[in-house]
């Protein structure tokens, strides 16, 4: 079934929504067997949605997340109550769809996508379970994103960057005019801050629609962090009032931003306000057992080996901010690939500051840049002697890793590796090191 998936184009793009409605009318509609919350943004859609997911399901809630891309398996993209569907359940939805696809296929002027397809294998499944809630995030843009089917009641905008400018627009406009595509009547959207140029067209969707917006910095916010041992502690300004003494196990000013936000989709989702506050231990227990893969995750220590997946200059940026502020190293060697179509000069002038050496490599992507590209950008930016080059993931961390230990006395409690880049490079390498 993956391979099955796989040709019909992993990276194949067909930006219109008649493949994908055709498909669902044939299936009876599944996306409306439960109501929704859509969330779009350039960074931190993933960590959002599995925030909001996590909260919904402290609130006793079943729930349904649907997120891109993958580590591992297809089957994370699909979760059910917090865990990706299982095999039996993943095959039994697939032979339903797979049939009807067919026929879609045969009577349009291109077949549907691999995104498409697994975006009507996770509104089957949702209908299926059934769920109480499906958190929905957008694949590529907003408007015209196979997920825009769903006129969910509560969209979610997370700060959105210059990134997928060869489809989406080159300003920051353009692209918040795609995304803000996902707001539809009635709607309420809760926003991340934004830069002026990318909240008008935000604003302005909503005054044509008719939406409600609350804003981060308006209506809600982080009002105070804290670093803490496996995390930080927030103080959350909520629509319906003040949540203290939060712990939330991620990294980074980041993360509090789309804990802010992913707090603010939930109030809304579930009717508080101005007069009414969710429960304060509920919302400690979301967010306590929230989780985001290969965002900040340490899979090894002695020395620590981190994962990232920012992939272009602003996730970058949040991430070396993190490093800076929560994490004490005395050495730090970044493992780096990115894909050809990223910003992979700015990311690494980002990073430079922050780490000791770099060892590029190229990773599984068929869209990656080659590594002895990678190596010249590099060099213009750390200088020849600081970086090194590995053609294979697996020989890159052990040259990382040795790089780390070399010249260190005594422990090695300083010392670490991220790598970074790309989620498929994270992903190459979680395959390698996660227990």
């Amino acid at each position: 079934m993956e391979a099955e998936l796989a040709g019909r184009g992993f990276t194949r793009m067909v930006f219109e929504l008649d493949r994908i409605s055709d498909l669902l009318d044939l299936l009876g509609s599944p996306q409306r067997a439960y109501p929704s919350i859509h969330l779009t943004g350039t960074n931190g859609k993933t960590s959002t949605a599995r925030m909001i997911d996590s909260l919904l399901r402290a609130f006793g809630l079943h729930t349904g997340r649907y997120t891109s891309p993958h580590l591992e398996t297809v089957r994370e993209r699909i979760s059910l109550d917090g865990e990706p569907v299982d095999e039996a359940r993943f095959t039994a939805v697939y032979q339903e769809v797979k049939p009807l696809a067919e026929l879609v296929d045969d009577r349009s002027a291109e077949p549907l996508t691999y995104f498409d397809m697994t975006t009507a294998l996770a509104f089957a499944a949702f209908a299926d379970a059934p769920v109480d809630v499906a958190v929905v995030e957008v694949g590529l843009g907003g408007a015209e994103d196979a997920t825009n089917v769903i006129q969910a009641g509560v969209c979610v905008l997370t700060p959105i960057g210059l990134d997928h400018t060869e489809w989406l627009g080159d300003t920051l406009q353009d692209i918040a005019v795609a995304k803000s595509g996902i707001i539809h009547p009635g709607a309420t959207v809760i926003a991340a801050a934004q830069e002026e140029e990318a909240a008008r067209p935000i604003l302005q969707r909503c005054a044509e629609v008719g939406a409600t917006i609350a804003r981060e910095g308006s209506e809600f916010g982080v009002l105070r962090r804290a670093v803490a041992v496996g995390g930080q502690v927030l103080t959350l300004q909520g629509l319906g009032g003040v949540y203290e003494e939060v712990f939330l196990p991620l990294h980074g000013a980041h993360q509090a931003q789309n804990a802010a936000v992913a707090l603010a989709a939930v109030e809304a989702f579930l009717g508080a306000g101005a007069r009414r506050q969710l429960d304060l231990e509920t919302v400690r227990e979301g967010f306590a057992t929230a989780s985001s893969p290969g965002r900040l995750e340490r899979v090894r220590t002695a020395p620590t080996i981190l994962l990232d997946g920012a992939h272009n200059p602003q996730g970058m940026a949040a991430t070396v901010t993190a490093l800076q502020e929560e994490f004490a190293f005395s050495k730090l060697v970044a493992v780096v690939g990115t894909l050809a179509d990223k910003d992979a000069a700015s990311m690494l002038e980002l990073l430079e500051p922050v780490v000791d050496q770099v060892v590029v490599t190229r990773n599984s992507s068929p869209r990656a840049l080659p590594a002895d590209e990678l190596a010249a950008l590099a060099a213009e930016v750390f200088g020849p002697d600081r970086v090194e080059v590995a053609e294979e993931m697996p020989d890159a961390i052990e040259a990382a890793v040795a790089l780390a230990e070399e010249d260190v006395p005594g422990e090695l409690a300083g010392v670490g590796v991220i790598v970074t880049g790309s989620v498929v490079t994270v992903a190459d390498a979680r395959r390698l090191l996660k227990r």
